[in-house]
């Protein structure tokens, strides 16, 4: 698979209807509250234009008495003969909708938030999920505030529009439908009128959705692109002080920030001509009720009109304008709400399709009794099919027990060579086998709980020193956590810690040197106790005394088991059963440290380099390092 198509932006393109796919997918379990939700917002609202069209009966029966007290699905015998018992059933008609109303909110509330917030639960740790499935080359290729902001912003927009733009939009379908047929039934001429403002705001939201659309995809990049900034400059923020870059950094930061600002000013200019637009049209069709209904009622039918109007129907009209035009306002609320959720939903979905590259095949089966023997046949890499192998033809074995080291410049292949035993990545041609077994026919779990890695940049989480020790192997018991650390030279310094291993690391082990990370993340391995162990510039972080008391433990641990290790320190590998020399991504040298310095080739001047033999290195090879330098 290519870099591009590890690529969030080709799939997040690609997505259509977001919203309904993430709604299908991820709200089966609690999707009954939603339509209870829905189902009580939807009587809320009509039992809502009740009392207003009872007070328009009153009017005209109880106070002007122009007309008979009829109330639509109300039995005649219920309704009181007399004018005082007309008063007060009109009364209670209008406070129990208040009360049923105010109990119609509440279940409408509960219900809905409890869905909605369910609902993002379950999206956000399904969308975590699928991102620790993905290979390594997708995070190669994004930043982690992208992702974060993912999994925090974009969700958070899924689930406001649920829990708010949604519903609202189903209680103002329900308002104006109840609206249009009272108003059709008291009067469809100057129904007409009222209704005029539907038309004309439809199609004034369909021009402002086609341009405020795109402007929302944009939003959302910004922001992901601003957490990036953020959440980089934080990180590094010793390196900021220490170098003096606060203004540089202070320049960036406004950089992306301004690019957000840009590109939600675009839609507050959108939203300040819709809105004002918007609030015009129903303002206009209140006021053309007003104007044409009072005509109606104090003069007579004006022109194109016939028939009577009471003053009851008039103030049911204004009523009810006026519970029209408030919905129809709020159309503009729920579009924004709408564009942002669905340019979230675009990024979580495109996340949701993005293909796993490296997984378990049907027929994988579990890797058991690990002896250790390794063997790379003819492997070859690269990182993207269109570009040239970073490691070509590389075959080696291991048999159990050994000790095999690689060394090279910089950039040679050495730790990917590693990364392809683990399944960090595929290789495009050979196999490399553990104990004769396709590192691709064997289960992931089951592979990578046979090896232990410890790189040089050593993650601690955030907590105690002795959960760090203990990650991965949580059942381990605290005397098995001291025997780790002890057999990585750990012990005595964590003794020394405010609270001993309960002290806390700071977030990624901030308060811990680097050479104190490493030993404690060499101590998480050797508890793990795997049968294959991989050391990755593992000692590269410690002082000379400490990195001479660790080999003699590593010596120890790696007796009994198969051990990869890559140094650049190559004191730290003289002792390997085999080294394999790399450069520009194949083998050029192997043997023993022995046989390599007889050999006089890049080995032995790497040795010389380090034993600051400089004036004995071959020209070409001085050349050869200022140029890549």
């Amino acid at each position: 698979m290519s870099n591009r198509e590890h690529r969030l932006e080709g799939y997040r393109d690609a997505v259509e209807w977001p919203l309904v796919r993430l709604f299908v997918r991820f709200s089966q379990e609690r999707r009954h509250w939603f339509s209870i939700g829905l189902l009580a917002g939807l009587f809320e609202r009509l039992a809502s234009l009740v009392p207003p069209f009872v007070l328009g009966v009153a009017i005209d029966a109880v106070f002007n008495q122009t007309t008979a007290y009829d109330l639509p699905l109300v039995p005649a015998g219920t309704i009181p003969a007399t004018t005082e018992g007309q008063l007060w059933f009109s009364f209670a008609l209008i406070f129990g909708c208040y009360v049923f109303t105010a109990l119609l909110a509440t279940v409408r509330m509960l219900s809905v938030d409890y869905f909605s917030h369910h609902l993002m639960h379950v999206v956000r740790t399904s969308t975590y999920d699928k991102m620790q499935q993905l290979d390594v080359r997708f995070f190669d290729g994004h930043e982690k505030g992208e992702l974060m902001s993912i999994l925090n912003n974009d969700i958070s927009n899924f689930e406001q529009f649920f829990d708010d733009a949604l519903t609202r939009a189903v209680r103002i379908g329900t308002v104006l439908l109840g609206i249009t047929g009272i108003l059709v039934y008291l009067n469809w001429q100057l129904a007409i009128v009222t209704l005029g403002a539907v038309p004309l705001l439809t199609a004034f939201t369909l021009w402002f959705m086609r341009r405020v659309e795109p402007v929302y995809d944009r939003i959302r990049s910004s922001v992901g692109g601003m957490n990036t900034r953020l959440e980089n400059n934080l990180g590094g923020i010793h390196l900021i002080k220490t170098m003096t870059t606060e203004s540089y950094e202070s320049d960036r930061v406004t950089d992306v920030s301004y690019r957000y600002f840009d590109t939600n000013w675009q839609r507050i200019k959108l939203n300040t001509l819709y809105h004002p637009g918007s609030n015009f049209i129903t303002n206009a069709s209140f006021a053309a009720t007003f104007i044409i209904g009072g005509y109606w009622v104090v003069i007579g039918p004006p022109p194109l009109f016939s028939g009577t109007l009471t003053v009851g129907s008039l103030v049911t009209f204004l009523f009810m304008s006026q519970r029209f035009t408030g919905p129809l306002k709020q159309i503009a609320l729920i579009i924004e709400q709408y564009e942002n959720a669905r340019a979230s939903g675009k990024r979580v979905v495109g996340l949701m399709d993005m293909p796993v590259a490296i997984e378990d095949r049907e027929d994988a089966t579990e890797l058991t009794d690990v002896d250790g023997r390794v063997e790379y046949d003819d492997v070859s890499f690269a990182y993207d099919p269109d570009e040239e192998y970073v490691l070509e033809d590389i075959s080696f074995e291991v048999e159990p027990g050994e000790t095999v080291a690689f060394v090279g410049p910089t950039g040679a292949g050495k730790s990917t060579v590693v990364r392809l035993l683990m399944r960090m990545y595929e290789t495009d041609e050979g196999e490399v086998r553990i104990d004769g077994h396709d590192v691709c026919d064997v289960t992931l779990a089951s592979l990578r709980e046979t090896i232990g890695y410890v790189s040089q940049n050593n993650y601690l989480f955030g907590g105690t020193v002795r959960e760090n020790i203990a990650y991965g192997t949580f059942d381990a018991t605290d005397e098995e956590v001291v025997d780790a650390a002890e057999a990585a030279q750990a012990h005595t310094f964590i003794e020394e810690l405010p609270d001993g291993y309960d002290t806390q690391v700071g977030e990624e082990g901030v308060k811990l040197s680097g050479g104190q990370r490493q030993r404690i993340a060499l101590a998480r391995i050797i508890l793990s106790d795997p049968e294959i162990l991989v050391l990755d510039e593992a000692t590269s972080d410690v002082d000379t005394e400490t990195e001479m008391l660790i080999q003699r433990s590593i010596e120890e641990i790696t007796a009994d088991r198969t051990t990869f290790v890559i140094a650049h320190r190559l004191s730290t590998v003289r002792d390997a059963d085999t080294i394999l020399v790399l450069d520009d991504g194949e083998i050029v040298e192997r043997g023993s440290h022995g046989a390599l310095l007889e050999q006089d080739g890049l080995y032995a001047n790497l040795w010389k380099v380090q034993a600051g033999e400089i004036n004995e290195l071959p020209e070409t090879f001085v050349e050869r390092i200022t140029q890549n330098n």
